[in-house]
């Protein structure tokens, strides 16, 4: 009798909206320390995860990630307002939002959650903290949680 084999997943596409390089090199390595194989896609600012998410310009061709990882302080477009117009948007609503940040301000977790954010993290300051931060992410999201385009 032969096995029938599980269909293989896709490889799991993050979008990191974050403009502190530290913190994307620290993602970037907690992801790799872990030995998962993820698409980290990287916005420096809210305009640009909008134009990447809404495949404008030089993003026409990409996938949708499956999930988002907003940081709330940042130039140009903060994560609140990006986080606004995701969930207000068709095409996009679908996708979990996770508010990754330093804030732990009552004020910007009760608004996040308003505008139905799927998570809200406050970024450890300890490099091992942060990796067992990542962690948790890479379990619940890609290995628990059945993900529209992972099904």
């Amino acid at each position: 009798m032969a096995s029938r084999l599980a269909p293989q997943k896709p490889q799991p596409r993050i979008l990191l909206v974050e403009d502190n390089p530290t913190d994307v090199l620290l993602t970037r390595r907690a992801f790799s320390s872990l030995g998962v194989d993820v698409d980290l896609l990287v916005a420096s600012d809210g305009e640009i995860a909008m134009d990447m998410l809404t495949r404008s310009g030089d993003y026409g061709e990409d996938e949708l990630p499956d999930l988002v990882l907003l940081d709330i302080n940042m130039p140009r477009k903060d994560g609140k307002q990006v986080l606004k117009e995701i969930k207000a948007s068709d095409s996009l609503r679908h996708l979990p939002v996770m508010m990754l940040t330093t804030s732990d301000s009552r004020r910007d977790i009760a608004e996040s959650y308003q505008l139905f954010a799927n998570a809200y993290a406050v970024k450890p300051s300890n490099p091992k903290a942060f990796q067992d931060m990542v962690r948790s992410i890479e379990s619940f999201w890609f290995e628990t949680v059945m993900l529209e385009r992972r099904i």
